[in-house]
């Protein structure tokens, strides 16, 4: 027994050991997510800061005389690398603007360049053939050294994404190894001390598979480098990957929330780290961070306006989202269990009975709120894909609305739990003549003309337009929609059934039926086209 007992100790010890290790990983990447969520709420300062340096630059496009072709493309240029992780659209016009310059001026290499510059658009947005087809069009002797290590990593970058994209045995291989050559280009014409040839050797290392010599060179990277935001977080995250592919997500995590908060700086939109890290979050069932995330990168995804990254983060948001409902679900679960023992409990006070068992019916009633408002959510996720993603902010408020009312109802719990043990019970019935239903339906209403307009930002305007001037909505002060408005409001996220709209806005279907037809009668438009029109009305 006794010669047992130092193994018995070394097996302890080697426990306290891992759990401490496994603590002391949570506790850093806890930091790190906090203030990441800290960086979040300073987003609009970053943005703001990029907005009015682009602002400057457009304001300094405009002053320059017609004619002045190379001032035009030094500020072209000055837009693009602005823009470039920053926004699809502008970023594609810029670079069609260096090309055209280009051409004005004659000059082949900056008509290359351009060319350049509209292939790492292309890739951004995940549209390979075009990628390939202005790559090949690229004349790379006309291009100086810093140009030409732009294009071969460029062209690594594609063949990397398209062997990433197939994942197979037979395409992926030739893929990563015309990649590599691509690399070997660019890095013969850096500087082997520089942050671009060591990156591009470690992201080689790591395509091959030789993650342990890439990790080297990445964390010799950011330990001693001076590098820009944009330079830690493709370096962080990149490192990230080798760690989610050794299954060591505790310290995969910490790295991508530094690179978030590095693309938050940058004002970066075309970033993955947020994404990544909103999944890996969600295997730890971290659910509420994870969804916080992915918003974020749903937003980022709808900024920058690449399709290919907005499919991508829009299938994650389904699968946060769900796992964010069935949190919310847990949370009501437990809440019906506390009140069936709370009832239980009530009963044998005997005499009491009766009063907390009206008390029950309203925390029932305001439950029974909380399992409509959550089929509601249910089916606005069922259908985000559908009809350019128009019910994605309705996602956003209605997790709110829950919380607020969880929020409630958990106050409403402890106070009457308070009350019991203080045998307070008369105080009960106070707590519950104090729940105002009415506001809490004026806020919801509110709370839903806010969200509409978010999407619909034109709708007044839009639904104004249906009538000649004297029977058009004329809103009160401070007034959102009215309920007018409000009614094909619903009809354009496709309730179009008067009983639902009903149901919804707590009138009789009648009055809903007379609310169509005199609005219907006063539009320019027949009564059949007048819903078609409202349908036809754009988000943003």
């Amino acid at each position: 027994m006794l010669t047992n007992l130092p193994a018995k100790f070394f097996s302890i010890s080697l426990f306290f050991v891992f759990l401490g290790t496994t603590l002391n990983a949570q506790e850093r990447y806890a930091t790190d997510l906090n203030k990441l969520n800290e960086y979040i709420k300073k987003k609009p300062s970053f943005d703001k800061q990029k907005q009015l340096r682009i602002q400057k630059l457009e304001t300094e496009i405009d002053g320059l005389p017609v004619g002045n072709d190379q001032g035009h493309y030094v500020l072209y240029l000055k837009l693009y690398n602005e823009y470039k992780t920053y926004d699809f659209k502008k970023a594609f016009f810029y670079s069609k603007k260096l090309e055209e310059t280009g051409r004005r001026l004659k000059d082949p290499t900056k008509i290359a360049d351009g060319k350049t510059k509209m292939g790492f658009i292309l890739i951004s947005s995940g549209l390979f053939k075009e990628t390939f087809d202005a790559l090949k069009s690229v004349e790379v002797e006309h291009l100086v050294d810093s140009m030409k290590i732009e294009f071969y990593f460029l062209n690594a970058r594609c063949y990397y994404d398209l062997a990433d994209y197939d994942k197979d045995d037979y395409f992926a291989p030739s893929y990563v190894k015309r990649a590599a050559a691509y690399i070997d280009s660019a890095t013969m014409l850096c500087d082997p001390k520089s942050y671009e040839s060591r990156y591009f050797n470690g992201l080689k290392l790591l395509k091959a598979g030789k993650k342990t010599e890439s990790s080297k060179i990445l964390h010799d990277i950011l330990k001693n480098y001076q590098l820009t935001n944009h330079q830690y977080a493709v370096t962080a995250s990149t490192l990230s990957d080798i760690y989610i592919q050794d299954n060591n997500i505790e310290k995969a995590i910490p790295l991508l929330a530094r690179a978030a908060v590095d693309d938050i700086i940058s004002s970066t939109k075309e970033a993955a780290a947020m994404l990544n890290l909103a999944q890996l979050l969600y295997k730890r069932n971290d659910v509420k961070n994870a969804y916080t995330y992915i918003n974020e990168a749903m937003d980022d995804a709808n900024y920058y306006g690449a399709r290919q990254r907005k499919i991508q983060v829009s299938a994650n948001l389904m699968v946060i989202a769900s796992g964010k409902i069935n949190s919310v679900e847990g949370e009501r679960k437990k809440l019906v269990q506390f009140i069936v023992g709370l009832v239980l409990f009530m009963v044998l006070i005997g005499v009491f009975s009766v009063i907390i068992y009206r008390q029950l019916l309203k925390i029932r009633k305001a439950d029974k709120i909380i399992t409509e408002t959550n089929a509601s959510l249910q089916l606005t996720i069922n259908k985000l894909n559908e009809a350019e993603k128009i019910k994605e902010e309705y996602i956003g408020y209605y997790f709110n609305l829950i919380s607020v009312y969880l929020n409630k109802l958990d106050r409403f719990k402890r106070s009457v739990d308070n009350k019991i043990n203080a045998k307070k019970f008369e105080d009960i019935r106070v707590l519950a003549n104090n729940i105002n239903l009415k506001k809490e339906r004026e806020e919801l209403f509110e709370n839903f003309d806010r969200a509409f307009l978010t999407l619909f930002p034109q709708f007044v305007e839009s639904f104004n337009a249906l009538f000649d001037e004297e029977n058009q909505v004329k809103l009160q002060h401070a007034q959102i929609l009215n309920t007018d408005l409000r009614i094909f409001a619903l009809v354009r996220l496709g309730i179009s059934t008067p009983e639902k709209i009903a149901s919804i806005l707590e009138y009789s279907t009648n009055t809903i039926y007379n609310y169509k037809a005199r609005i219907k009668t006063k539009s320019l438009l027949d009564n059949d086209e007048f819903e078609l029109a409202i349908m036809a009305i754009n988000t943003i």
